[in-house]
């Protein structure tokens, strides 16, 4: 585009100009608001709010005011009441004068022009009904043109609704025309929100040129100038092949999906891949392979690496549309080479379809595909350079187990989980820990103990304290796996240590981990081992630790029941009553509003009311706030 001066146009300045052209289209309005006949109508509190006084409970006019003033906020406030607004005009003047003023008003502040696209798509009601939906389209059409995209794409999602409230008749006289109107401005906005309305309209037309029409204006818009058209159109290619008949799904849209996957600009590419799975869909299963393989072919080894990307990204979605024949025949290949792909996001993205993919390929030959095809690649991802696609991998691969059976993974799939459990990369470690239960279940394990015990004791001690916290989620998960025995053996003192990490998450963490162990082996399990250790902490210098004892024990009194609360737990907690510290005494009273539910009434009255009350006395305003709190909570006062 070029300037007044001969020079080429600045893009920014170009993409401004829809937003200066309203600005001086509202300026030229300005005066006109302030006279016209909505303005003084809406101004006569007594015509409004009712001259016997019995208006709603905030009057209109003030709403009004608040959608004409300057302060955004207040702007916004009235739009989000635009539906009390025109309850309160009724429905004629609702269509006569609150849609048009809307429509005339060019608001500056896209905030308030998103609130208002979609307060209008649930309008439809407050016009009248159905019949008069149409009066909704002239403010939603403005919307729909805008420079901002979320305000568009609201808009155009609001007139889609509204389409649905339109008689055929009425489609094909206002909201049709509408849409050529968008598909053929000379905004590139404008013909960018035509792209959405195509798919809302065309199933309810009955003219036959009409829709011809229709679909010709489709053509059009897909082989537009402007690069964010395309965009726009190959985005609602899809969309639009699910709601055309058959045949012009094969003479229109596949010529147009060609077209599109062919485009100079990738971005338009990786949409026209996503449009292919809604078109396979659609076709009869003899007509993918003449139809739709070529171009699909094609994109697989896009030169882009984004294109190929969002193939692998929708590669199970693809295998799925296009039936069991054609993934054996095409999609196998296509998918060795996105595994073995020179991009890493490339790879990344394929490795992580890995076991998706295999579940989804035909139960007759799936072993023999995998064993010959999937697993070669998967074996070089495993020693793949790239930290994310091994970790990607990591994710995925213990699920082949279940899919190979319990020979092909000891002899296959065992060596690649034992490689990932030594990786360096503690993201990749933890996810092969953290699928464990696929492999359990076809192998036990007991044959993976000796080389996850390295691995679950380096994450337990990594520097980075969310990789700590990580394992310490799927603590209960190993302990269910592992077994009490090897647990208390291998990984109790793991545990343990966790309690008295310098990070307080982990410290929180640790202690709920201990709940979870409880509930998994049992309370008497809890006793002998936990008990011991998380009690005697109450004794240790640092405060933190001895804080760390009080959450302990609020979440062992829920798995020990109350007989262990009361004699072991207890006077530990009482004793820590008289700490120096203001931060354990105050958590010593939440500890007892905690615990206090699982106590008697005699053990309540005797025992905890009175420490309860001195603490309630103490100097220190937190420790007094969360005494009076317990007392309150346990009915205490």
């Amino acid at each position: 585009m070029w300037g007044s001066r001969g020079g080429p146009m600045n893009f920014q300045t170009h993409r401004n100009v829809p937003r200066v052209v309203a600005q001086f289209r509202r300026a030229a309005l300005r005066p006109k608001r302030i006279c016209n006949k909505f303005s003084i109508g809406i101004c006569d509190k007594s015509k409004m709010d009712g001259a016997d006084g019995e208006g709603p409970p905030y009057p209109v006019s003030a709403l009004i005011d608040e959608l004409r003033n300057e302060d955004i906020q207040l702007q916004l406030n009235s739009i989000k009441k635009l539906t009390g607004i025109a309850s309160a005009l009724g429905v004629e003047r609702t269509r006569a004068e609150l849609l048009p003023f809307l429509t005339d008003t060019i608001y500056d502040e896209d905030e308030v022009l998103l609130a208002l696209a979609e307060q209008l798509g649930n309008f439809t009601a407050l016009v009248g009904g159905p019949e008069h939906a149409h009066c909704l389209l002239p403010p939603l059409e403005s919307l729909s043109t805008v420079e901002e995209t979320v305000v568009r794409d609201k808009a155009v999602e609001s007139l889609c609704k509204v389409a649905e409230e339109h008689t055929p008749v009425d489609l094909e006289v206002h909201f049709v025309p509408l849409v050529k109107r968008l598909a053929t401005g000379d905004w590139f906005t404008s013909r960018m929100s035509a792209c959405g309305l195509f798919s809302a309209c065309y199933p309810r037309v009955v003219s036959g040129t009409v829709k011809a029409e229709i679909r010709q204006l489709f053509r059009t818009l897909c082989s537009d100038d402007t690069p964010m058209v395309r965009r726009a159109a190959a985005s609602k290619l899809g969309e639009f092949a699910k709601v055309l008949e058959v045949d012009y799904v094969k003479s229109d849209v596949i010529p147009l999906f060609t077209a599109l996957a062919s485009d100079d600009q990738d971005s338009v590419r990786q949409l026209a891949v996503e449009a292919c799975v809604s078109i396979a869909t659609v076709l009869p299963q003899e007509d993918l392979e003449v139809l739709v393989m070529p171009t699909l072919r094609q994109v697989a080894k896009d030169e882009s690496w984004r294109v190929r990307y969002v193939v692998a990204e929708k590669f199970s979605e693809l295998q799925k549309a296009l039936g069991p024949e054609i993934t054996k025949k095409d999609l196998v290949p296509a998918y060795q080479s996105l595994l073995k792909d020179h991009e890493v996001e490339v790879r990344t993205a394929a490795a992580n379809k890995v076991k998706e993919f295999c579940e989804k390929l035909p139960e007759d030959g799936r072993e023999k595909i995998i064993m010959n095809h999937i697993l070669l690649c998967v074996q070089e991802l495993v020693l793949d350079t790239k930290q994310q696609v091994k970790s990607a991998l990591a994710s995925v691969i213990m699920g082949l187990s279940t899919i190979l059976g319990k020979d092909n993974t000891v002899e296959h799939l065992l060596p690649l989980f034992l490689i990932l459990l030594k990786d360096e990369c503690p993201e990749v470690r933890l996810n092969i820990i953290s699928n464990l239960d696929c492999v359990n279940e076809v192998i036990g394990i007991r044959q993976l103990s000796q080389s996850l015990l390295p691995a679950i004791v380096e994450l337990a001690e990594d520097a980075k304290w969310r990789v700590r916290l990580a394992i310490i989620e799927y603590m209960p998960l190993l302990a269910g796996q592992l077994g009490v025995e090897f647990f208390d053996e291998k990984l109790n003192t793991l545990c343990m240590v966790w309690l008295i990490d310098h990070v307080y998450a982990i410290r929180e963490a640790a202690a709920s981990n201990l709940m979870k162990l409880a509930e998994k082996f049992g309370d008497e399990w809890a006793q002998s081992t936990v008990m011991p250790m998380v009690l005697g902490m109450a004794d240790y210098p640092n405060y933190l630790h001895r804080m760390t004892t009080l959450f302990c024990i609020n979440a062992l009194s829920e798995a020990c029941g109350r007989d262990v609360t009361a004699t072991q737990m207890l006077p530990v907690v009482l004793k820590m009553s008289y700490d120096s510290v203001p931060n354990v005494r105050f958590n010593v009273a939440k500890s007892l509003q905690k615990i206090g539910p699982a106590l008697s009434g005699d053990v309540l009255q005797t025992e905890v009311k009175p420490v309860l009350e001195r603490l309630a006395a103490d100097t220190d305003m937190d420790v007094k706030y969360f005494a009076q709190e317990a007392i309150r909570a346990l009915n205490l006062s």
